[in-house]
């Protein structure tokens, strides 16, 4: 009683689970200014597609999940300088300048 007879036929799989969804995909580190987690490093469950980028679904959160988009972590686009060149600050100055005097 209670004996499983294993034939040829049993097929025989890998069982899967939370922790080794996550092999290989490590940490994020959220990197928005804005956002609550700001700066905290935060362990990849899985990822998926969503909206034609990709979002990290992350340990955390009030459900034991949160979903961090990739532009707001380290592993996004680095964010562009918004710093302007001479020429657009002398620009700018000019522009200034004409709607003051108006």
């Amino acid at each position: 009683m209670g004996v499983v007879a294993r034939g040829s036929s049993e097929c025989r799989r890998r069982r899967h689970s939370a922790a080794s969804s996550s092999d290989g995909l490590g940490f994020v580190v959220v990197t928005h200014p804005f956002h609550a987690l700001s700066g905290q490093r935060l362990e990849v469950l899985f990822v998926k597609r969503r909206a034609g980028d990709s979002v990290f679904v992350c340990s955390g959160g009030v459900s034991g999940q949160m979903t961090v988009s990739r532009s707001w972590t380290d592993r996004g686009e680095p964010s562009q300088s918004h710093r302007l060149s001479a020429e657009g600050l002398a620009e700018l100055f000019a522009v200034t300048r004409a709607i003051q005097g108006r």
